[in-house]
């Protein structure tokens, strides 16, 4: 089964803290059915300054994007900008993800 939300797809948040919020997809772990959406879901890590062959590498708090679950996700609608759901077709034996909303391919 492909994944139906996939890296540099256009998301919005339909639920949780963040929602309503739209951004770019970064990276999917299928595994755990977890996105993570530039610029969304922004946590702190605390990170030890480490020490490399050029010197220290500088530590301290630094932003970055957390896990979002699939589901809490919509594909954005390239025709009218509306969160959407993914459908499968397929033409000589080859499958194309699908925009329900429009019927618009997206691959």
């Amino acid at each position: 089964m492909p994944a139906r939300i996939r890296t540099d797809d256009e998301v919005i948040v339909i639920s949780g803290k963040d929602r309503g919020k739209k951004g770019k997809v970064l990276r999917v772990d299928p595994a755990k059915q977890k996105v993570y959406v530039q610029g969304l879901n922004i946590v702190k890590r605390h990170q030890r300054p480490q020490q490399t062959l050029q010197g220290m590498t500088g530590g301290g708090v630094i932003e970055q994007e957390g896990p979002i679950h699939v589901s809490n996700v919509a594909l954005i609608d390239p025709k009218d900008g509306k969160p959407t759901r993914i459908g499968i077709e397929t033409e000589d034996g080859k499958r194309f993800r699908v925009a329900k909303r429009s019927g618009t391919r997206l691959d």
